[in-house]
C-alpha cells in the first residue's frame, strides 16, 4: 500500500509539473547604477515577476541605449530601455558609427515612458560656462556606445566641435563620472537622464558644481537638425543648491522589444504595466509619476511598435500614428 501511496504521489508530481505554464525568461537592459534607466528597469522586473507566473524578468546594468538595442537584435536581450533617437538611428542603419548599413530590424516599439533631458554639469573653478568654452578641457561625454555619448557628440557639432577638440573625451560610467568630477579629476560632463537623477543630486550635494544651458541658437539648429530633440527647461532648485533654471534638449525614454516576443506575450506586459498595474508602474520612480501617461506613450516613439503593444492600444482606443505602425 505504502508503494502504491508513493507512485500516486510521484505521478500526481509529473501531472502538476506538465501542467505548470512552461517559463519564458526575459532580460531587461538598462543602463549605469546610478542613472533612471537601471531602477526603472528593476521596478520592471519586479510587477512581472509578481504577477506573471510564466515569466522570469531579470533586470541587468549596460553601457545604455545603444548597447541595448544592438542586444535586442542579437537576442541578448528580450526588452530594454533606450532613448527615441538612438532607436531611430540603429533601426534605420544611419549615423551612429556602430550600425550604418546594419540597422537592427528586429527592434520593436513599447511605450514612450518619460523626457530625458541632457545634462551638462561643470565644475565652478572651471570657469566653464557655455559648450564652446570646454575646447582644450577634460571632458566625460558618456559610456561608449551610450545614447549620451551620441547626444554629446551632436551637441558638440552643433558648436562646430568634436571630441578631438578636448584635452580628452573621458569615457565610462556616469557613477564614476560624477565622483571624478568632484574630485577634479574631469572639469565637466554629460549625461542624458530623467529630471532628478541621483547621479546629479550627488554630483550638487557633494562637488560645488554648476548646471549649463544650450543657448537658443543651437537649441533651435539642433531641433532643426535632429526632430527627436525637444526643449525642456529644468527649474531652478530641482537639485541641491541649483539657484538658476537651466534649459537644454530632450529626448524620450523608450520601452522596446524584439519581433521574436510573440504578441500575447507584449500584450500581456503592456496591459500589466499600463493598465492593471499602472500604480505601480508609476510608483517605480518620480519621473514616471510626473509624466508617464499610457494615451500619450506614442508620443516620441521613433519606431515601429510591436504588434502585442499595438493591441493594447487599440482596446484602448488610442491613435497609433502611421509612421510607427506595427509592420508584421
Amino acid at each position: 500500500m505504502k508503494k502504491v501511496s508513493l507512485v500516486l504521489t510521484a505521478l500526481l508530481g509529473l501531472t502538476l509539473m506538465a501542467l505548470a505554464p512552461a517559463k519564458t525568461f526575459i532580460t531587461i537592459g538598462s543602463g549605469g547604477y546610478t542613472g533612471t534607466y537601471y531602477p526603472v528597469a528593476v521596478g520592471i522586473a519586479k510587477i512581472i515577476n509578481s504577477n506573471m507566473r510564466d515569466v522570469r524578468a531579470n533586470a541587468i546594468s549596460t553601457g545604455g541605449s545603444l548597447f541595448n538595442v544592438i542586444a535586442i537584435e542579437t537576442g541578448n536581450q528580450q526588452l530594454a530601455m533606450a532613448q527615441n533617437d538612438t532607436c531611430y538611428y540603429a533601426y534605420t542603419g544611419t549615423v551612429i558609427e556602430k550600425v550604418i548599413g546594419k540597422p537592427t530590424k528586429r527592434l520593436r516599439g513599447i511605450a514612450s515612458l518619460y523626457p530625458q533631458p541632457i545634462h551638462i554639469i561643470a565644475r565652478r573653478d572651471s570657469k566653464i560656462r557655455s559648450v564652446a568654452d570646454m575646447r582644450g578641457r577634460k571632458i566625460y561625454v558618456g559610456d561608449i556606445g551610450s545614447g549620451t555619448e551620441q547626444s554629446t557628440k551632436l551637441i558638440f557639432k552643433a558648436y562646430g566641435m568634436s571630441f578631438k577638440d578636448l584635452a580628452e573625451a573621458v569615457h565610462g560610467k556616469a557613477g564614476q563620472a560624477v565622483q571624478m568630477l568632484v574630485n577634479g579629476d574631469i572639469d565637466a560632463m554629460f549625461f542624458s537622464a530623467a529630471v532628478g537623477s541621483s547621479a546629479f543630486v550627488q554630483a550638487a550635494e557633494k562637488g560645488d558644481v554648476i548646471f549649463l544651458s544650450i543657448d537658443q541658437e543651437h537649441l533651435d539648429k539642433l531641433q532643426r537638425n535632429y526632430p527627436f530633440y525637444s526643449e525642456l527647461t529644468v527649474p531652478a532648485g530641482t537639485y541641491p543648491k541649483q539657484k538658476q533654471p537651466f534649459t537644454s534638449v530632450a529626448v524620450h525614454s523608450l520601452l522596446v522589444t524584439s519581433v521574436d516576443l510573440s504578441e500575447d506575450l507584449v500584450y500581456r506586459i503592456a496591459k500589466l504595466l499600463f493598465v492593471d498595474k499602472i500604480k505601480d508602474f508609476k510608483s517605480i520612480k518620480p519621473v514616471l509619476k510626473q509624466y508617464f501617461d499610457v494615451h500619450k506613450a506614442l508620443e516620441g516613439m521613433s519606431i515601429p511598435i510591436h504588434k502585442g503593444a499595438a493591441k493594447l492600444y487599440r482596446e484602448l482606443h488610442i491613435k497609433i500614428p502611421a509612421r510607427v505602425a506595427p509592420i508584421d
